[in-house]
């Protein structure tokens, strides 16, 4: 798969998740549960795992566990549980590999590579944790606009910085617009927002961009997630920082 190809994809995803946020928790829960699937099918390809069964099973249950307390979560601080979710993931990624047939080659690299990914699946649960009030929805379709925006314009034959500082500014642009046609939100956050929401997507797009496994059919698809993935756990933390 392209790059250009991944960054529509990453679009579709991004727009995915700004129209189930504006619907409710429940379709947003459901959004979700696609990311955390999408990255886990394709992880083990894109970091070049052994034992990619396991591995990509692994990573899918850390990240719908992780889904799945902040939803039954009562109260603030609605992540406190989630620390625990990520140490019992760290702890199978050690029995996981334990429990490789010998010889075990590569043992540190392929460690690594599922805590990775249980990082990136575990971060898909911040877009559900910054969607359960109505200031938090409105935030989170912000931000995914802002994303699918930067992902469009990284789909573009647009190269080196000029591509990177347009995506940037489109995203910031969207973010706040979006932001000044939803209640409950002013457009200085949906600017904040998009900016996170640029950086994040042109960073991941220049890193995977400089990986051949990531051609590949699934492991461009875990690719195209990772943006939309990692952009859950910072939105949350950016509408806390703005209140």
């Amino acid at each position: 798969m392209r790059a250009t190809t991944r960054s529509v994809l990453t679009a579709c995803l991004a727009a995915m998740v700004a129209v189930a946020a504006y619907f409710g928790t429940v379709p947003l829960a459901g959004a979700v549960v696609v990311l955390v699937l999408l990255t886990a099918i394709g992880w083990p390809g894109l970091m070049h795992l052994h034992a990619r069964g396991a591995s990509g099973f692994l990573v899918a249950l850390v990240g719908l566990g992780a889904a799945l307390v902040v939803d039954v979560t009562d109260g603030e601080p609605v992540l406190r549980n989630l620390p625990v979710v990520v140490a019992m993931g760290l702890l199978l990624a050690f029995v996981n590999e334990l429990a490789r047939r010998r010889p075990r080659e590569d043992l540190v690299a392929n460690v690594s590579g599922e805590v990775s990914g249980i990082v990136v699946a575990v971060g898909c649960s911040g877009w559900l944790a910054a969607g359960l009030s109505e200031e938090g929805a409105a935030l989170v379709v912000s931000c995914a606009v802002a994303i699918a925006v930067a992902a469009v314009v990284c789909s573009t034959p647009l190269r080196g910085w000029a591509g990177i500082g347009l995506a940037v500014v489109l995203a910031a642009a969207a973010g706040a617009g979006v932001a000044r046609a939803l209640p409950r939100i002013d457009w200085p956050s949906g600017l904040w927002a998009g900016l996170v929401a640029g950086v994040v997507v042109t960073s991941v797009t220049a890193l995977f961009g400089h990986v051949p496994t990531a051609r590949g059919r699934w492991a461009s698809a875990s690719a195209a997630t990772v943006p939309v993935a990692v952009g859950g756990i910072l939105i949350f933390v950016v509408g806390r920082l703005i209140g």
